[in-house]
């Protein structure tokens, strides 16, 4: 891939890793709004929500890490 494809992905990643991981926290501690595609998480019970929400975010900033170590390489 070239650098254009890993920055698009790049951002994809970036930006399901902050619905999914922080506004769906968000979501589920300062509002009462219902779930949605959007904020799977919110759909489990009260301490797997969490759970599931905080990962996505840790899986999100691996994979960011490991788009970046891929980018420099394919910019070298």
């Amino acid at each position: 891939m070239d650098e254009g494809m890993y920055r698009l992905v790049m951002v994809a990643v970036g930006f399901f890793g902050i619905w999914e991981g922080i506004i769906a926290l968000i979501y589920r501690i300062w509002t009462d709004k219902r779930p949605n595609v959007l904020t799977a998480a919110n759909y489990l019970d009260a301490p797997w929500c969490y759970l599931v929400a905080g990962g996505t975010i840790v899986v999100a900033y691996l994979m960011l890490a490991v788009l970046e170590q891929g980018r420099k390489r394919a910019d070298a």
